[in-house]
């Protein structure tokens, strides 16, 4: 039998590799964790072992820390101004500790989140009170203890193995969705018994293509009787030996009328791949990440890959954006009882809104035309530089304030009034509000003729519903304007022109 068949009864002793207590097994190596009814451990780590969890894990984190974190502080007309000279945005946006940069820092604490539904950093702060360093902690070696006082501290045990006690104020806790307010819940825990099933089927998998993708049960039948127990034992360790390891595939010679016969349900009966995919749904749903994100595209289409993205926005990495935007105004910013010093923690989703090069230039366009958007705003946004004289929004010639529409209005009526007499006197109690808007009209008309470089009836009509003025004077002003290449002298003519002077 030999020795090492001695010591491969211990190391095949155990149900499953992960009950395998041999000095081979990695019993007791592993994390402690609760055992599925599949038979598999299931902790954060083992789970990162499907691809479907890695994948969603990788996918909110990435996210996470790709986003920009601005730093605002509102003004009293309700607008609000980035601070890019505060220590927190700094501390945040530049350098949180001195070993991670800002990406790589979200990217950890996120995916801690996502895992174990808490993120723990121990804060280090100057003389002055600002926070300096944000040093991440591993969850699994954080633990909460209450005190009698209602409040509560944290034990954390270090690699060494030693233990300190940082009381709350030296701690950074952001947690996920909590049932009592201190602690969040893992979302691995609490979704064991699915991704239990996952794994247990991806190690059935593995062991199956292991076995030369056959079943892995069999049994002999023998028409004569083994003279005691220890040869039968002695036959099938030996005929075990003989058909595993570098033995696995070779011709099986079976003697004094033996036959073998399999044992097991097919993978088709057992619906192996359509319990996989299913899993990868379920994984799916877990993280709340779209099935199409981690590339399952069995229902996806292209009309609702762009929904579910938008979605992806809306329901996944706001709610997190929102967790994380109210635990750092709470926790790291001090408070402020003096208006003028309060901040506001923001991220911006901008870049994963953007769309493509069709739906931003349709945006820019309507932003401009319409007034709200400047053309360097735009600019900007394409991270382009700006160009001077861009920063006026423009308005369209046809649309006015309110309360110049009705200033415009009055002058229509007393023009009306006006032509009856064959006399006409300018008012010299004009409307400061109706000149402005004249002139304004004025700029724009030049503007637009220069550019074009012809006075024709299109620009004259333009001009006689600009200004309410029967169609004749116009043309009339037509005929003596001034060059067409001297804007500023043909913006005055028609200053002049529209307040009848």
């Amino acid at each position: 039998m030999g020795i090492f068949n001695f010591f491969d009864r211990f190391r095949a002793s155990g149900i499953g590799v992960q009950s395998d207590r041999s000095p081979w097994g990695d019993f007791y190596f592993e994390p402690v964790s609760a055992r599925s009814i599949s038979g598999m451990r299931v902790s954060a780590d083992s789970a990162m072992r499907l691809a479907a969890v890695y994948a969603c894990v990788r996918i909110l984190s990435e996210t996470m820390a790709s986003l920009p974190l601005v730093v605002y502080r509102p003004r009293k007309d309700g607008g609000k101004d980035r601070v890019t000279d505060h220590w927190l945005y700094q501390l945040l946006g530049k350098r949180p500790n001195r070993y991670q940069n800002p990406f790589e820092w979200r990217e950890m604490l996120q995916g801690h989140l996502a895992l174990r539904g808490n993120a723990f950093c121990q804060i280090l702060a100057n003389s002055r009170g600002e926070i300096t360093e944000l040093i991440p902690i591993h969850p699994d070696r954080v633990r909460m203890e209450l005190l009698p006082t209602g409040d509560y501290r944290y034990r954390i045990r270090d690699q060494a193995g030693s233990e300190i006690i940082l009381p709350r104020g030296e701690v950074w806790h952001l947690r996920g969705l909590s049932s009592d307010g201190l602690i969040g819940l893992s979302p691995i825990e609490l979704s064991r018994e699915s991704l239990g099933m996952a794994l247990a089927a991806q190690d059935y998998g593995a062991r199956f293509f292991s076995n030369d993708a056959k079943p892995t049960g069999g049994w002999i039948e023998f028409p004569g009787n083994f003279k005691d127990p220890e040869a039968k034992r002695v036959f099938r360790e030996s005929y075990q030996a003989a058909q595993s390891g570098s033995n696995r595939g070779k011709v099986l010679v079976l003697e004094n009328g033996m036959k073998f016969h399999e044992v097991g349900v097919t993978n088709k009966d057992a619906q192996f791949l359509e319990l996989r995919k299913f899993q990868i749904t379920d994984i799916a749903r877990l993280f709340r990440v779209p099935p199409h994100m981690i590339a399952d595209l069995d229902r996806a289409t292209f009309s609702n890959i762009e929904q579910q993205s938008l979605e992806f926005v809306m329901h996944t990495m706001t709610p997190w954006a929102e967790r994380w935007e109210a635990s750092i105004e709470a926790d790291l910013l001090p408070d402020s009882s003096n208006e003028g010093d309060a901040l506001e923690i923001e991220f911006d989703f901008a870049n994963l809104m953007r769309g493509d090069a069709a739906s931003r230039s349709a945006y820019y366009q309507s932003g401009i035309q319409n007034g709200w958007l400047t053309r360097n705003e735009a600019r900007i946004s394409e991270n382009l530089n700006p160009i001077a004289g861009l920063d006026q929004p423009l308005r369209p010639l046809n649309m006015v304030e309110e309360d110049d529409a009705e200033d415009a209005e009055d002058a229509q009526i007393e023009s009306q009034d006006s032509d009856t007499d064959p006399s006409p006197e300018p008012d010299p109690q004009l409307s400061l509000r109706l000149r402005k808007l004249v002139e304004s009209n004025a700029q724009r008309l030049a503007r637009r003729i220069c550019k074009k470089g012809a006075l024709g009836t299109n620009e004259i009509n333009l001009i006689a519903q600009t200004f309410s003025l029967p169609l004749s004077a116009v043309q009339d002003w037509a005929q003596g304007a001034p060059s067409l290449e001297d804007e500023p002298a043909l913006s005055r003519s028609l200053i002049q022109l529209g307040i009848h002077i």
